[in-house]
């Protein structure tokens, strides 16, 4: 239980001792800006304008309360606050930016083949228990990859499990797209050719964060799977090829593909890597298929070149990649904006092969995954 000790006013923070000797310093106006009351209490969302006081509010008086709680009154408006020493404590930023980021990613290369058991859930542990959806969300935040196994095989019969997380994200390719090999298609993925292992859809401004492959049927010779942890490669690079590294963080690369059902292009351009405030890694986007002519500086091009050259090497390489077969049942679910997906050719005449596909943001399986926590924990 955290308590205050100490308070002591500055030019434009309160300085706060805790009672196991940690500092806070709380900006004047960020506390005046998270007052309790600046929030409806039904839909949280907070109601209190920042912009209705001036940038040198300050607090005329201060104490802890009875209660332990900060009290202030301020300078303008005629207002006063009350603020909980624990929830102070728990959003105090100067103890949060000055604690080591953890991040929150397993990274993994092809020694996950000699454990493939430890990214497969049963269908019926997902749909019968809080604990099972847990697991999967789990595993699909954490490693970023996880395969489903003995779901029913009926048509857009996954909808059931992926109903379980929250609603599947609608894209042109309609929901499920259908995996197939057919006549004059307007994808490599409905041809039985190889695919590279590649990032679905980059040449969107937000890609899906999560695709979800049930294989219904697969009894054609080849379709092997593969995949790449694509943050593990981009880690070995930071980390020994710096050069390469920077290049892929800081040059964006433009993705280009139609849009059939619109008669429409689309393009976006993007870095190969992107990281999150705190360095961490945010996405990958790699597709050889849907890469469109480079038009970076000419003084770069050659760099430029290179390093997509050595990215993409790395992405195909043995050490990184692990290959297994979708059995009829499983759905193969993993985040599209960190694993690299592909497939072997296969021979469309020695048997079928049919898979539905299904997206969904990245924002719906972390956000069901900290809510089960909170209620399950």
């Amino acid at each position: 239980m955290y308590s205050i000790s100490k308070i002591e006013k500055n030019s434009n923070y309160l300085k706060v001792v805790w009672n196991d000797g940690e500092e806070s310093k709380f900006n004047y106006l960020w506390l005046r800006d998270n007052c309790p009351t600046a929030h409806d209490k039904d839909s949280r969302h907070r109601m209190f304008n920042i912009l209705s006081v001036s940038p040198n509010i300050n607090p005329k008086n201060y104490n802890v309360g009875t209660n332990g709680s900060l009290e202030i009154e301020w300078s303008e408006g005629d207002h006063k606050s009350s603020y909980n020493p624990t929830w102070l404590r728990e959003n105090c930023y100067t103890i949060k930016n000055k604690t080591e980021y953890i991040s929150p990613y397993k990274l993994w290369d092809s020694s996950l083949q000699n454990n493939l058991k430890s990214i497969e859930i049963n269908h019926d542990e997902i749909i019968n228990s809080e604990e099972g959806l847990v697991k999967w969300l789990e595993l699909l935040h954490h490693k970023g990859i996880a395969i489903v196994k003995n779901a029913p095989t009926e048509k857009n019969s996954a909808f059931k499990v992926l109903n379980r997380i929250s609603h599947t994200r609608e894209t042109f390719f309609k929901t499920p797209f259908e995996v197939i090999n057919i006549p004059k298609p307007n994808n490599s993925a409905y041809t039985a050719h190889a695919l590279r292992n590649h990032m679905d859809l980059p040449w969107f401004e937000n890609p899906p964060g999560y695709q979800f492959l049930h294989c219904l049927i697969n009894s054609a010779k080849g379709g092997n799977s593969s995949a790449v942890d694509a943050f593990a490669v981009a880690d070995y690079l930071r980390k020994n090829e710096k050069e390469i590294f920077d290049t892929l963080v800081s040059v964006p690369l433009k993705f280009k593909d139609k849009d059939y059902t619109q008669e429409a292009h689309r393009s976006f351009h993007s870095p190969a890597i992107t990281l999150t405030k705190d360095g961490d890694y945010n996405d990958i986007r790699f597709s050889v298929a849907t890469m469109d002519t480079l038009d970076c500086n000419p003084e770069i091009m050659e760099k430029v070149y290179k390093a997509h050259h050595r990215f993409g090497n790395l992405l195909h390489d043995e050490k990184y990649q692990i290959n297994f077969r979708l059995e009829p049942g499983d759905i193969f679910s993993f985040n599209n904006r960190r694993l690299l997906h592909g497939r072997t050719e296969f021979d469309p005449n020695s048997g079928h092969r049919h898979l539905q596909g299904y997206y969904m943001d990245r924002d719906e399986i972390i956000g069901r995954l900290n809510y089960l926590k909170k209620i399950i924990l």
